[in-house]
């Protein structure tokens, strides 16, 4: 990544854990221990790893993606988007900025007219929504995603931009959430669809349902 991009890296993620925090979803003591430990992954420029999502859940074990995808759907009126076998429209992904993608955990994905779709695992991140709001322009309906996803997502792009833009084919089996007897992905499979303009619902059981934010 571009060091253009740390401080964006480093913002997007501290406002995230401010809002976990906000929404009683991690405790203080363990947001510091995770901060503490981004900080130490950040310095060997390891991208992927740069995260205090990544961390709280894959590392410290004291939070559930899962968890953070039924909070944004339920709180804040969110649809749900799996990127596997979705048809990327090919002038979105030329102009897609994959350091900007891996920096927020955010993928521009569609666009239709002047609304532009965004998949992201940091919906929280205040951060994270304003930058993609300048930089796209308009009006964005905002997709919750998983960070496997997304990075399973950024990973084919990066093979098809190194293979002088061959489309991708297969992409990994769908993940398991960590939890108690672990569970299935909160997404649904692939299905190469592209949603419509009133956005997604979400695939799991949500009270009164849910409807896209446009910003």
């Amino acid at each position: 990544m571009m060091s253009e991009y740390r401080p964006l890296l480093m913002r997007a993620n501290r406002l995230l854990g401010s809002a976990l925090i906000e929404h009683n979803l991690v405790k203080f003591e363990d947001l510091e221990a995770a901060n503490e430990r981004l900080l130490e992954v950040a310095a060997t420029g390891q991208v992927r790893q740069s995260s205090v999502l990544s961390i709280l859940v894959n590392e410290k074990k004291v939070l559930r993606e899962e968890d953070v995808l039924h909070h944004v759907v339920d709180d804040h009126a969110i649809g749900v988007v799996d990127l596997r076998g979705y048809d990327v429209p090919e002038d979105v992904r030329r102009e897609m900025d994959l350091d900007a993608c891996w920096a927020t955990w955010s993928v521009p994905f569609d666009r239709e007219e002047d609304f532009h779709f965004v998949a992201t695992a940091y919906y929280l991140s205040p951060a994270v929504r304003t930058y993609w709001e300048k930089k796209l322009g308009g009006q964005i309906i905002w997709q919750a995603t998983t960070m496997d996803i997304i990075s399973d997502f950024l990973d084919r792009m990066h093979a098809e931009r190194g293979e002088g833009g061959k489309r991708p084919g297969g992409t990994r089996a769908p993940f398991a959430v960590p939890g108690a007897g672990g569970s299935g992905s909160p997404l649904p499979g692939p299905g190469g669809s592209r949603p419509p303009m009133g956005g997604s619902v979400a695939p799991f059981a949500v009270p009164g349902g849910s409807k896209p934010a446009a910003n």
